[in-house]
Parts: C-alpha cells; structure tokens; sequence
C-alpha cells in the first residue's frame, strides 16, 4: 500500500506526478528544483542559491512525512555543468553529518525542467 504525502511548503508538482509516496517505510521524494513554494517562481540566484532552495524543498516534503536528513538514504543529484559540483557539494553538505550521509550519486546532463542547474531527489526510511 502507497501513501501519497503531499505539502504547501514545497513546490506543487507540474505534471503527473506527487511530491513523494511512502510506502511501507520508505518516502520516495520526486526530484526538486529551485522553485520557491511561496509564489511558485522559480529562484533566479548564484548556484548556492539555486541548491540551498533545492535543499529547503526537500526538507518541507521530508518533514511533512515527519522525516529530517538523517532518514535519507540515497540522493540522486542532476546538474547541468559539472563545473559547478563544488559549490553545489558545499550547500549540499551543511544538510547532512558527513558521517552518516546517504549514498548519492551526481550526473551532468544535458537539461533539465524549466532549465534549472540542479534537480536533487531523495529516498528516505523512517526507522
């Protein structure tokens, strides 16, 4: 059985798709970009910027779910230039203890939705 689990606080979702599913315990969290919850527009800054948005979104959906950081597991990082992964690495690890940090892996593509420099998903489970 899936939950659907769904905030305010994040991004609303643009297509078919939910913000994140639980099932069992495990919360599935779809891939977030530097949309700002509040007016829906998209954050217009420096990469840090772009990335710590990022980050704040996952965590609304995360607590929504009534997770935090430590529960993730694995993220997927997409960005768009690989010249950018120090900077994006460096917000990126103020939100979690490097020693229990997920599995993660970060992958240049070619583009992404609304042709943002990043897209951060997550996998998280509530023990």
């Amino acid at each position: 059985m899936k939950e659907i689990i769904n905030t305010s606080l994040a991004p609303s979702p643009v297509g078919p798709y939910n913000q994140s599913v639980m099932a069992g315990n495990t919360l599935y969290v779809s891939g977030q970009i530097a949309i700002i919850p509040e007016t829906g527009k998209l954050l217009q800054g420096s990469i840090e910027e772009e990335t710590d948005q990022v980050m704040k979104n996952l965590n609304a959906i995360l607590t929504q779910a009534n997770m935090d950081f430590n529960n993730v597991v694995k993220a997927s990082v997409f960005v768009t230039d690989m010249n950018n992964y120090s900077q994006i690495n460096q917000v990126y690890a103020k939100y979690f203890d490097e020693s229990t940090a997920p599995a993660r892996e970060l992958v240049e593509v070619a583009n992404l939705p609304k042709f943002v420099n990043v897209e951060i998903s997550v996998i998280a489970v509530k023990s």
